[in-house]
């Protein structure tokens, strides 16, 4: 079991966790979860001792062994697996005695040990592993050193997973991982045998890895049993209560108030009176559960909404030098209001292709046509070190705006979400979230058509995810997303193309069929891998090559239908969204004394969305009836 104790930790003179306690029993698997600098990394740091505590301390049993990423693996000239299969120090001490050991007992011993420990599957496992890490057999032989950065960071993961501790700490792992590497992770992880704790702002990841949820809030430890949606649940249940509870106590107090202030010079009251001032000094104030406001993120919409489509694609390759291209023979359509995530491994094309629609790639043959007027942003991750460190982001903006008055200039920082205390900070220190914002902000400043998002979450905790999928999904414009996070993928798009085999091609399933695809062993490439494979012989009258055309051509057909199906899920989360948004606002009891005439108004639009609701979830019933009963003729 690991123990905190009255745990109090700083860090540069910031106190992030003051007299918290917390009992993890042996086998959980839990998420850290908190808002950015709360201080979830500093409690890895004092659990695994790199850090010394303030007050209090961790209580963890002897020759408990502890696991976490190094910071960055090693650019060695071992290969892959040797690096890999070196991590579990126990297997290499006794490998190296059974080579020198000279006493039977003891050659006894070593062998029972290595077989209590499965050294015998060592290699396979490790295998496995890196696999489902993104590396095949020819990788897994190759040096550490011929990799890149984000690369090596997936064989320090792998490492420290094959080593099994009985502690194994994860700190934001799918950061460098793509969407089949994390989908991998988190079976990997919910199968684990031992104590599992990570920090994730992946809600699919604390959904379907974890059994328990610790939130980081105001410097304590709460922990909740379940995953992440039952923890929102819990959590959302508490603060009501509680608010009932400070409104209660508030009653109770301004009442003994009252008798005390009437009664106190009255001899026959006195010692009632005095009774309830001891009440009142024993009655500790309830502490109200803080909600930190999460400024919204903020697309500017287009001037005009294009004519569809607004890029077309013939016969086109692409690549980076003319000798070899990524991607070949490319022919596609993207309408004005398409929602579009990309699939695919790292190093398949995703980031090819997204260039080659954002025009930072030329292509090297065929066509491409776009509609006159586009406008395209596109965000990188790696973009963020484009930022200049030593300006603000007002500075950032201004060259942009350059004859625009200062006030404007900071109005369009604050729609990018960095508030005024920020605004005059240089870019080298706003931390990796607020750089996201800045990043994203200059890049649709221009109001653009269509807006790429190349792995846009890494540095954004969960409720700032949450927030940009709202805001892509106001955005009018065209879409297209390559993203690890799966809640993101499902929350915003309604097509799945599969970037892989040197091509794009269209994939028919949603993302629980994809994860089967992953799990089953298949990397994602293109073409017929984009397929689920159904082992129901076919008739013999018709031939899988009739089969797949057949199958191509209704849902071709059934397309339209479809778009009306996506398009009645995203208003009816909308409006799922604004009802609890007006439910939240309906439930302050001070709303009906403060301004009686909003009360009214949010009354009323919460009855016109709930009609709107009943509506669109009759009609999309009916719609997709209709889907799946064309869909098995």
């Amino acid at each position: 079991m690991l123990q905190i104790n009255d745990l109090s930790a700083r860090v540069a003179g910031r106190l992030l966790i003051d007299h918290a306690s917390l009992s993890l029993p042996t086998g959980t698997k839990a998420g850290l979860v908190g808002r950015n600098g709360a201080g979830k990394s500093t409690l890895f740091r004092v659990i695994t001792g790199d850090l010394a505590s303030e007050t209090g301390g961790v209580s963890i049993p002897r020759n408990t062994r502890i696991g976490q990423v190094a910071q960055e693996a090693p650019g060695t000239e071992q290969s892959l697996l040797e690096v890999v299969l070196a991590a579990d120090l126990e297997r290499v001490s006794l490998l190296a005695e059974a080579e020198t050991a000279s006493d039977p007992q003891r050659i006894s011993e070593i062998h029972l040990r290595l077989a209590d420990i499965e050294s015998h599957s060592a290699e396979a496992r490790a295998a496995a592993i890196l696999d489902g890490l993104g590396f095949d057999a020819v990788a897994q032989a190759r040096p550490v050193s011929s990799f890149s950065g984000g690369w090596r960071m997936r064989v320090a993961l792998a490492a420290v997973l094959f080593s099994r501790p009985d502690l194994l700490l994860l700190d934001e792992p799918t950061n460098y991982l793509d969407l089949e590497g994390t989908l991998w992770l988190e079976n990997f992880v919910s199968r684990y045998p031992y104590t599992v704790l990570i920090i994730s702002h992946d809600r699919d990841v604390l959904n379907n890895a974890v059994n328990a949820i610790i939130h980081l809030d105001q410097k304590k430890l709460v922990f909740y049993r379940g995953d992440y949606d039952s923890f929102e649940r819990q959590r959302a249940e508490k603060m009501e209560l509680l608010g009932k509870a400070i409104v209660k106590q508030e009653a109770a107090r301004k009442h003994m108030e009252a008798f005390v202030e009437r009664f106190r010079a009255k001899a026959s009251k006195a010692r009632q009176a005095q009774s309830r001032l001891k009440a009142l000094e024993r009655m500790k104030p309830l502490q109200a559960i803080v909600e930190e406001h999460v400024t919204p993120f903020v697309f500017p919409k287009p001037e005009k909404i294009l004519a569809s489509p607004i890029i077309r694609m013939e016969g086109v390759s692409v690549g980076y030098s003319a000798e070899r291209s990524i991607l070949r023979g490319l022919d596609i359509r993207i309408d004005a209001d398409d929602r579009i995530a990309l699939l695919g491994a790292n190093g398949n094309g995703k980031s090819t292709f997204a260039k080659l629609i954002a025009e930072r790639l030329a292509a090297q043959a065929g066509s491409v046509t776009r509609a006159p007027g586009l406008k395209i942003a596109m965000f990188a991750q790696h973009q963020i070190d484009d930022l200049r460190p030593n300006e603000t982001a007002v500075q950032h903006v201004r060259r942009f705006m350059p004859d625009a008055p200062e006030a404007k200039v900071r109005a369009r920082v604050a729609q990018m979400g960095l508030p005024t205390q920020k605004m005059d900070t240089v870019a080298d220190s706003l931390s990796g979230g607020e750089k996201a914002r800045l990043l994203m902000g200059l890049a649709t400043i221009d109001a653009p058509n269509l807006l790429i998002l190349d792995e846009p979450t890494n540095h954004l905790d969960i409720e700032a995810r949450e927030s940009l999928v709202h805001a892509l999904n106001d955005f009018p414009g065209a879409v297209i997303l390559i993203s690890h996070d799966r809640h993101m993928v499902e929350s915003t798009m309604d097509r799945l193309w599969i970037v892989g085999d040197g091509t794009v091609s269209r994939y028919d399933g949603d993302l629980d069929d994809y994860k089967k695809l992953i799990l089953s062993g298949a990397r994602s490439g293109g073409g017929n891998q984009g397929e689920l494979i159904d082992d129901t012989p076919a008739p013999a009258a018709v031939s899988k090559v009739d089969q797949r055309r057949l199958a191509a051509e209704k849902r071709e057909a059934l397309k339209p239908l479809k778009k009306k199906i996506s398009a009645l899920e995203i208003q009816m989360q909308r409006l799922q969204a604004t009802i609890a948004d007006l439910d939240a606002k309906l439930g302050d009891p001070a709303l009906y004394t403060k301004d009686p005439a909003a009360a009214a108004d949010f009354g009323k639009r919460k009855s016109t969305a709930e009609k709107t609701l009943e509506k669109a979830e009759a009609e999309w019933l009916d719609l997709t009836e209709q889907h799946d009963l064309a869909m098995a003729d």
